[in-house]
């Protein structure tokens, strides 16, 4: 039986209207996998938890994306099928991390074509295909990053939770708890965000919010998943929350600017792709954003990413593949 399967998936490979083309999307709070063929349409996805290393360690990591991509096999796909990979992961700025990535990914996949890069990198050719501009990531971190016409890149963001996140989910839910606590002392206003932190963390009341966040299995992702209260809270009108989403959208737009300086692309008609869960909240974060922005770039101009990243990700498989098959 086995034989057979091996030969059934040599013969797939041999056609190539069978090869398959892998995408991943890794972050701090989930994974998402993308397969598409060579007409670039999707055949598989999947989804698992976290896969930054720097957050969950390499193992973790490793374990998640292979999940997420049996998910995306769905038992009708042969991973010999899969003749290219490209993770886009947070966490994988230094190089021995990547190595220590690809290696794993490659022995447990056997794919020989495996290029491990940044989360900002695959989601910023959703946004532009290749062409210059920048993308803001907020989801349960933030980082953005951009490229020039001239192929020079540069970052802002992306230090964690500890030393940055500015604008990401992990700060809005940090800031959310702060308002809580301060109400809760008489320190600050009364804010619906108490009675949104009392569902989200399932307690009786604030004050008991202690017992909960400081619980031993609470993590950076459960964490940032209040941000979503936040935002909402903030949507119905609660003052101290679309504050909490203003800072944020300053901070998001200091990092943009940071980097548009850096790349001299302040005169330029140049787009900025927001990803991430945190633009669910739409103008109640882009205006504080653009405010910063046009200060030095009036001509920038905020856009959807016209792919998500995961299929940027299985997108720059199939073009690597095909370079190499040059």
């Amino acid at each position: 039986m086995a034989a057979a399967g091996s030969s059934e998936s040599k013969t797939k490979i041999a056609n190539k209207s069978y090869n398959l083309y892998l995408g991943v999307d890794g972050g701090g709070t989930k994974t998402h996998v993308v397969l598409i063929d060579n007409d670039k349409n999707v055949v598989g996805e999947g989804l698992a938890g976290a896969s930054n290393p720097l957050r969950t360690g390499i193992e973790t990591a490793v374990t998640n994306i292979l999940k997420a991509v049996e998910a995306a096999q769905n038992g009708s796909i042969d991973r010999g099928e899969i003749v290219s990979a490209m993770l886009g992961l947070a966490g994988v700025r230094r190089a021995d991390v990547r190595q220590r990535i690809r290696e794993r990914i490659t022995r447990r996949l056997g794919i020989q074509s495996v290029e491990i890069v940044t989360d900002a990198e695959i989601a910023l050719y959703g946004t532009t295909l290749g062409k210059a501009g920048i993308v803001i990531i907020a989801g349960t971190g933030s980082v953005c990053y951009g490229k020039n016409e001239q192929g020079e890149t540069a970052i802002s963001g992306g230090w964690g939770p500890l030393a940055g996140d500015e604008g990401g989910g992990i700060s809005i839910a940090r800031r959310g708890l702060q308002a809580i606590a301060k109400a809760s002392d008489g320190r600050g206003k009364l804010t619906k965000l108490s009675w949104a932190g009392t569902a989200y963390f399932r307690t009786s009341k604030p004050e008991n919010l202690l017992t909960a966040i400081y619980a031993p299995q609470m993590d950076n992702a459960k964490i940032a998943g209040f941000a979503r209260f936040v935002v909402e809270t903030a949507q119905a009108g609660d003052a101290a929350a679309i504050e909490i989403l203003r800072e944020a959208g300053l901070e998001l737009g200091i990092a943009a600017d940071a980097v548009l300086k850096k790349l001299k692309l302040t005169r330029r008609k140049i787009p900025i792709g927001c990803v991430g869960s945190i633009f669910r909240a739409e103008h109640l974060i882009t205006d504080a954003l653009s405010e910063i922005v046009h200060q030095s770039a009036p001509k920038a101009f905020i856009t959807a990413p016209i792919l998500q990243p995961g299929n940027a990700a299985a997108e720059l498989a199939f073009l690597m593949s095909k370079r190499r098959e040059k």
